[in-house]
């Protein structure tokens, strides 16, 4: 296993930041947890404690939504043009650019992800986001509607206006990117926020904050609380004065948060867990889908809900690909987020590493054999080899449930139909790939395929304007593009005789 050697210097402005207590902002302030309680985040390439961050609860949530419905309701936001939200939300984006390195070391430490991957991805793609959506601020439209009633003639149209007060909670693997997706379209709809990030990696969030208040977006439309799911996360998707949640992250948790909001029936939308298929037929251009699927399921450590962690391939191409996959991810320089050379870093906590290497015991214990990784890497910090299984089948655990981790099962095939049945047989439905140069077929496979999103000799594209989300039990609704702007707003019918 290749490794990386050398450490970038980390800012001061960054090593200032974790240095003391992190408070939460609620309605324009920065306060600590009602209980006064901390907790710590840890850099996942080391295991040492990063920060302390406030420990926000129950009576914290009853706060921030108190702000976001007062900012709703009787604030300046309802009264800011749609223009001028646009104009807020794009210095809100040029603040974040203008700080990119700050953001993106305070996401490798937390997170462990490369620094150059997250100077290169998340930090633009954040950006990107935010631009976007300021964007459609003006482009909010409701329609006219041609009807005939009783014999009489009416005027009738529809409004598009803000759902409200919403309750937004992300995961751990992309903590800056999740935030600016969740953002974004809430506040080109007019909506105020309550925002949880993950406890596992709360920092990039919390700074975000401070870019909320220099862009000029008044105090309560974007409260951020930190804690815990079970308390923080589990009272906002509960409380009765939230219009609704957005949550991504975990189908289980996904079904939790279901149950919590049925209280006052509030809008859910949910982007979960995958398991997705990448089929490479013979005919493919084995050279490209060779790296296409080794990315597909490493990126990010594997840390990804769309990963390519089932990977199909056509019997006459099984070995030639199956070794090529091994040879990459033998190659790939494991090593901490903050040395430039790490191609790829540690999972983000000491759970999750145990998590991906019980997966690993079960998948062995079942017959499936290692033809490279199989554990984890070294005794500090949370690192997992990059890991390709052989000889799995769809009964065993490691290819049914969703690791989140470095690992792909390959699995060969010859009949269509039969690998059509196994890549659908799942109760997830995120994404999924085909690698072929029969474009016919291409489009084919794709339409039989049940998933959100299909690539057809790439993997992993996605853009802030191209819909993204799932099938079955991958979630409720569509994140990114135009779409993710019906999950903020609701539609009034207005009617009126005019004869």
């Amino acid at each position: 296993m290749a490794t990386a050697t050398q450490t970038i210097p980390i800012e001061k402005n960054v090593a200032a930041y974790v240095a003391k207590p992190r408070p939460m902002l609620i309605n324009g302030k920065w306060v600590q947890a009602a209980s006064g309680k901390t907790f710590p985040t840890y850099n996942p390439s080391t295991g040492e404690i990063l920060a302390h961050v406030a420990e926000g609860d129950k009576e914290d949530i009853d706060r921030a939504v108190a702000a976001a419905r007062a900012a709703f309701e009787k604030g300046p936001w309802r009264n800011i043009t749609p223009s001028e939200r646009g104009r807020m939300m794009w210095r809100f984006a040029d603040l974040l650019e203008k700080h990119a390195e700050e953001f993106a070391q305070l996401e490798s430490l937390d997170n462990g992800k490369p620094i150059a991957m997250a100077r290169m991805v998340d930090i633009p793609t954040s950006v990107d986001q935010l631009r976007y959506y300021a964007g459609w601020a003006t482009k909010i439209e409701g329609n006219t509607i041609p009807i005939s009633a009783y014999g009489a003639k009416y005027l009738a149209y529809t409004l598009r206006e803000p759902i409200g007060v919403v309750g937004q909670i992300i995961p751990w693997n992309f903590p800056l990117i999740m935030a600016t997706l969740k953002l974004g379209p809430a506040l080109a709809s007019g909506c105020t926020v309550v925002l949880k990030p993950a406890e596992q990696t709360p920092l990039t969030a919390l700074m975000l904050g401070e870019l909320v208040q220099e862009a000029g977006i008044p105090d309560g439309v974007i409260n951020i609380v930190t804690g815990y799911g079970e308390t923080a996360g589990a009272a906002l998707a509960a409380h009765p004065d939230v219009n609704k949640i957005a949550f991504t992250g975990s189908t289980e948790v996904g079904k939790l948060i279901v149950h919590a909001a049925a209280g006052n029936l509030k809008k859910v939308s949910l982007e979960l867990g995958g398991k997705s298929p990448n089929i490479v037929f013979a005919d493919a251009e084995i050279e490209g889908a060779i790296p296409g699927a080794t990315n597909g399921i490493f990126f990010n450590s594997g840390q990804v809900c769309c990963a390519g962690s089932r990977l199909f391939v056509e019997d006459k191409q099984f070995d030639r690909v199956v070794d090529g996959v091994s040879q990459l991810a033998s190659k790939i320089r494991l090593g901490p987020g903050m040395e430039p050379t790490t191609q790829m870093g540690p999972v983000v906590s000491e759970e999750q590493m145990n998590r991906v290497c019980s997966y690993l015991e079960s998948g062995f214990s079942e017959g499936a054999k290692a033809v490279v990784g199989g554990g984890r890497e070294g005794n500090k910090g949370y690192f997992v080899k990059p890991t390709v299984l052989v000889n799995t089948n769809e009964k065993m655990k490691v290819v049914r449930e969703e690791i989140f981790g470095p690992v792909v099962t390959v699995m060969p095939f010859s009949d269509v139909d039969d690998l059509l049945a196994k890549a659908n047989g799942t109760q997830f439905g995120l994404a999924a790939a085909v690698w072929t140069r029969d474009i016919k077929k291409a489009h084919r496979i794709a339409s039989e395929l049940r998933a959100g999103t299909v690539w057809i000799n790439c993997y992993g594209v996605l853009d802030s304007a191209m819909p993204f989300g799932g099938y079955k039990q991958s979630g409720w609704g569509r994140e990114m593009g135009h779409e993710m702007l019906n999950l903020y707003t609701e539609v009034k019918s207005v009617c009126t005789p005019i004869s």
